[in-house]
């Protein structure tokens, strides 16, 4: 069946163009030592992610950026809160409550400062719904089961949020070894209710990932940095068979064009009843969004009136 069009997705990974570089090319350019990564203009794979630079290149305010979720049916979208400079971020959950909710990066390399930053971002607003981690981009790098990460995992347990996890082959040009999917399973063992989603895919192990889905409950993976039509083929009939409560869509705009996205999941084999799960019912349960959606149809009710 085709995607249906009385769906509001929701995007689990969404960044405001500011005009300048973004999606970690910062942190990349810190750990990288090729030359060429240096003639990227703006995001840290550019060679995969071509046209992302056009994109990137032009600023948008958040009001130009919700006039593009809607003309593509989106409801909602995960953005990034700086724990260290959160106001752009408290501001424009502020303005648009029911239309973006944020995620806190966290540095394992900074001990007990990264999770009291974690936890007071955390409760600076109730649209701040989870943590993050990019470990190739973290320097050092840390593995994913490295006890450093440890007592993040463990906040993140007490404030019940789950944690966005990069896994696989990094696009930019930095080790992998610290974000080898099976690295998961010890965590998901050692932090039994601690919800992790997996992001970027976790190739070139998307059966590993698929075997970790299946045995591990609070285990999740979203489709982040991949265009719909590369989406791993093994994930996505998990996806319609055993694994409808597990994938997530996330878009990566501005690395990926909503033109895009939208016009390739359009192809996706899903089946009925895999749609709505994929696209909204997912990411409502596992960042329990509900909150913030009553809010939408609230207000939606109030100007009806």
């Amino acid at each position: 069946m085709s995607r249906p069009r009385n769906i509001r997705p929701i995007d689990l990974m969404l960044e405001i163009p500011t005009g300048k570089s973004g999606m970690g090319m910062k942190q990349a350019r810190a750990l990288t030592r090729d030359k060429g990564t240096d003639e990227f203009s703006h995001h840290p794979a550019q060679y995969l992610f071509k046209d992302a630079g056009d994109r990137m290149s032009i600023a948008a305010d958040p009001e130009a950026v919700v006039a593009m979720m809607d003309a593509f049916g989106v409801q909602m979208a995960q953005v990034n809160v700086n724990p260290r400079h959160p106001a752009g971020a408290l501001e424009m959950f502020d303005r648009y409550p029911a239309r973006f909710f944020g995620e806190v990066g966290v540095n394992p390399n900074a001990g007990m400062d990264s999770v009291r930053e974690l936890e007071s971002t955390v409760k600076l607003h109730r649209n701040i719904k989870a943590a993050s981690a990019a470990p190739c981009l973290l320097n050092p790098q840390v593995p994913i089961d490295d006890r450093k990460f440890y007592p993040l995992y463990a906040k993140c347990c007490e404030l019940d949020i789950p944690i966005n996890m990069l896994v696989g082959v990094p696009g930019p040009r930095v080790p992998y070894k610290c974000q080898h999917p099976g690295l998961l399973d010890e965590v998901a063992y050692f932090f039994p209710e601690l919800k992790v989603v997996m992001r970027h895919g976790g190739d070139p192990w998307t059966d590993l990932c698929v075997k970790l889905l299946l045995k591990w409950p609070n285990l999740y993976y979203s489709t982040s940095a991949w265009a719909p039509k590369h989406y791993p083929r093994n994930i996505l009939e998990f996806a319609n068979k055993r694994g409808r409560d597990k994938v997530l869509f996330a878009g990566y705009f501005p690395g990926l064009g909503y033109d895009r996205i939208f016009s390739e999941l359009d192809d996706l084999p899903l089946q009925d009843e895999t749609w709505p799960a994929f696209l909204r019912d997912n990411a409502c349960r596992v960042y329990q969004l509900d909150d913030l959606l009553d809010e939408r149809s609230a207000s939606d009710a109030g100007q009806a009136h």
